[in-house]
């Protein structure tokens, strides 16, 4: 089995909102992304997809970007972004999910001998976007569900963390997210989030002994990253 990541998908199927308004370079970008999972992506194999998934507003709105997902070969795990105001109770969302599809919410998958555990993550302190007084408490709280996901992670498995905020400020300084990697040991860290210019000044690579890779769709060329293989 391979295992793949692509975030940042933004797909539109049931709303009006072409993300070709941000740049010739998303011109249907769908159909891109498509073509080339089609190309590397098996059945036997699985793909992360760390959130900004669908611009649906409403849990049924989403539904045929979920079912253009489910269409394309392999296992999924999905996690919630900051745009994906569809997702509500995570009963809900799973009760949608056609059998292919995960969504990891507090808790873990287990892929062969790989543990995918993670959460949404936030802004860190130190970034010039956090405010102490409305960021503090959404941050505070994404690491404890940090925590309670790896808590559940298979002893001895390897572990693979998916977040969509990146883990860092843009100082890459430590965080509580960085914190709880390297307490459970973490093998591999994937992360969205991040389009265009604030690309280049994404960490990716090796700090602690934990890989880090920013995996958002447009920053892959829309082509689903090779992770490792299990």
């Amino acid at each position: 089995m391979k295992l793949f990541a692509i975030g940042d998908l933004h797909l539109s199927h049931s709303s009006n909102k072409p993300m070709s308004i941000f740049g010739p370079n998303w011109d249907n970008h769908a159909e891109r992304i498509a073509a080339a999972w089609l190309e590397r992506v098996s059945d036997e194999d699985a793909v992360l997809i760390p959130g900004d998934i669908s611009w649906a507003m409403q849990l049924d709105e989403a539904r045929p970007d979920i079912e253009y997902i489910a269409a394309l070969p392999g296992k999924k795990v999905i996690m919630r972004g900051n745009h994906d105001y569809w997702w509500g109770s995570i009963s809900k969302v799973r009760d949608m999910l056609p059998c292919c599809m995960y969504a990891l919410q507090n808790d873990t998958v287990e892929l062969g001998s790989v543990t995918i555990a993670g959460s949404r993550g936030w802004i860190c302190p130190g970034s010039s976007g956090f405010d102490p007084e409305t960021d503090q408490k959404i941050y505070d709280r994404e690491v404890i569900r940090l925590q309670l996901s790896l808590s559940g992670a298979k002893q001895g498995s390897r572990i693979i963390v998916m977040l969509h905020y990146p883990p860092f400020n843009e100082k890459r300084a430590p965080s509580g997210f960085t914190e709880i990697f390297e307490k459970y040991g973490v093998e591999r860290v994937i992360y969205g989030h991040l389009h265009g210019k604030a690309c280049r000044n994404a960490f990716e690579g090796i700090r602690n002994g934990i890989e880090y890779t920013l995996c958002s769709a447009d920053h892959l060329d829309f082509v689903p990253k090779l992770i490792t293989e299990i």
